[in-house]
């Protein structure tokens, strides 16, 4: 029996019966595990499980479907399996609805009482009440470090003028933090769960133009969420670029074709 199955079991004073590795988790694994009592629940490493379980426990209490927590500690998460069935485009409008109650919950500054990471990627949510100031030094300097000087300057130049780019103080909403289409768990038309996330306090539209990262958001979804202020379309490939800079931080070059568009776009 593995570690992790065998650590979950312990915390959940069980006993293993059977496990085997569940598709997902580029940053982390991911096992299905069944007790012999017959409770059954997937179950993750990560970089910091207590802190996962905690915002998704926030994410909860704001409204929208997240797995349940059963147990974590520094090692492990356990959580339920949500019932899946790949079908976000059919889904587009109940996801606009649930993130709309998502950024409904707000906070006073922008962050998170945890900080986090990607793998060996840092993710610092000191708090902070100026957003452009939060963002180009816990977001965009932080992911561009290590990716080479030529984008690393052009990141750098963006921060410079990103109080004249971003809005100093916009609404402090709860966000999912790393809202990509793999994260977002659909059933008959519904979203069944929001998976993995990386919570903080910040803009509402940086969820959203992380969705526009490997999908296209339907017009369902934006008449669900709501209107966007005035500017979003600008803002857009700024707050796209940090997930862009994670992934080429993490994964390789592969992903500097999706950094440079997106720094283009933001006139960089």
């Amino acid at each position: 029996m593995s570690p992790l199955a065998n650590r979950a079991a312990a915390l959940l004073g069980g006993a293993v019966a059977s496990t085997r590795h569940f598709a997902g988790g580029s940053l982390s694994s991911v096992e299905w595990v069944r007790l012999a009592d017959g409770r059954e629940m997937l179950v993750k490493s990560g970089p910091a499980p207590e802190v996962e379980a905690r915002m998704l426990r926030t994410l909860g209490e704001a409204g929208v479907p997240v797995p349940q927590v059963l147990a974590a500690d520094d090692q492990v998460l356990a959580i339920t399996r949500l019932a899946d069935d790949c079908s976000l485009s059919a889904a587009w409008g109940d996801l606009g609805a649930a993130l709309r109650r998502l950024h409904a919950k707000t906070a006073v500054r922008y962050g998170f009482a945890d900080d986090y990471a990607f793998a060996r990627l840092k993710i610092v949510n000191r708090c902070d009440d100026d957003w452009p100031r939060f963002y180009a030094e816990n977001r965009l300097l932080a992911a561009a470090r290590g990716t080479g000087a030529p984008i690393e300057r052009r990141v750098e130049a963006l921060c410079a003028r990103l109080h004249d780019r971003l809005p100093k103080q916009p609404r402090a909403s709860l966000l999912h933090g790393d809202l990509w289409s793999g994260n977002v768990l659909t059933f008959a038309g519904r979203v069944s769960g929001l998976i993995d996330p990386a919570a903080y306090y910040g803009d509402g539209e940086i969820d959203i133009a992380m969705l526009g990262l490997f999908a296209r958001p339907s017009a369902e979804f934006f008449e669900a969420y709501g209107p966007l202020p005035a500017g979003h379309h600008e803002r857009a490939p700024i707050y796209a670029l940090w997930p862009a800079l994670v992934h080429l931080n993490l994964f390789g070059s592969g992903y500097r074709g999706m950094v440079e568009a997106y720094l283009a776009q933001a006139g960089f």
